[in-house]
């Protein structure tokens, strides 16, 4: 599995995660901001069809700890964050092969957590996932970059600087999900 990474986005990340980061270890207990801005809903609701072709299991398994890259993982480590293991949940579905990795200062009471998770998923059970997350309310975006699902930003706990809060993106073969639709850039699971 190939993931393309844009390094301007993921550079923004990096640098946004250090000031997130560094918010969560004052103590301040006021809620995240929360931007205003919607996501934009394409005009078509059913999914696309994805490929018929089943996933292949990586090489190497998926952890939490080559999930997502050792320099965010030293930057949570700084401030006392580590992860809890859990599977990945899509709605209600459960794929017991996929890994969903919470990290945060699990020494105090909080809710300044972030989030990373991955699956292989066939072409039809991301088909029924998106129809499910679509009859829930979540909200489809469909971008260059791909196909996102994403928690109407009405609800959502706290969003990233255009509006998105929890987010599923589909590939072929795999999903992943993360708090924001701007930290999935920096889940890079090992082929």
């Amino acid at each position: 599995m190939t993931r393309r990474l844009h390094l301007a986005p993921l550079a923004a990340l990096v640098a946004a995660s250090g000031l997130l980061l560094a918010g969560c270890v004052g103590g301040d207990t006021a809620a995240p901001a929360v931007t205003t801005a919607a996501p934009v809903q394409t005009t078509a609701p059913a999914p696309v069809a994805s490929a018929t072709t089943t996933p292949t299991a990586a090489a190497t398994a998926v952890t939490c700890e080559n999930l997502i890259p050792t320099s965010i993982q030293d930057e949570f480590a700084s401030h006392n964050w580590t992860y809890k293991q859990d599977v990945f949940r899509v709605g209600e579905r459960t794929i017991s092969d996929g890994i969903s990795c919470v990290w945060g200062d699990y020494s105090v009471a909080s809710d300044h957590v972030q989030i990373f998770a991955w699956a292989p998923i066939s072409g039809s059970d991301a088909d029924a996932a998106q129809t499910e997350l679509l009859a829930a309310g979540w909200l489809r975006v469909d971008d260059p970059n791909g196909t996102y699902l994403t928690e109407d930003p009405q609800t959502a706990v706290s969003t990233d600087e255009d509006g998105y809060g929890l987010t599923y993106e589909f590939g072929d073969g795999w999903v992943t999900m993360a708090d924001t639709k701007q930290s999935l850039v920096l889940i890079d699971p090992p082929a």
